[in-house]
């Protein structure tokens, strides 16, 4: 018994990759949003830690 699979388009298949590259910039945006805020919110503390 053979199993039948679907085989996208051209189409299809640069919609899919337009859209996995706007996924992976929205959480690289957001990654850096987040760090950003991190060290914002800790302000000078984060350079002038005594160890």
């Amino acid at each position: 018994m053979q199993i039948e699979t679907v085989k996208p388009t051209e189409v299809q298949i640069k919609a899919r990759r337009s859209r996995s590259i706007a996924i992976a910039l929205a959480l690289v945006a957001f990654v850096v949003v987040v760090y950003v805020v991190s060290i914002v919110r800790l302000g000078p503390a984060v350079i002038d830690r005594s160890f």
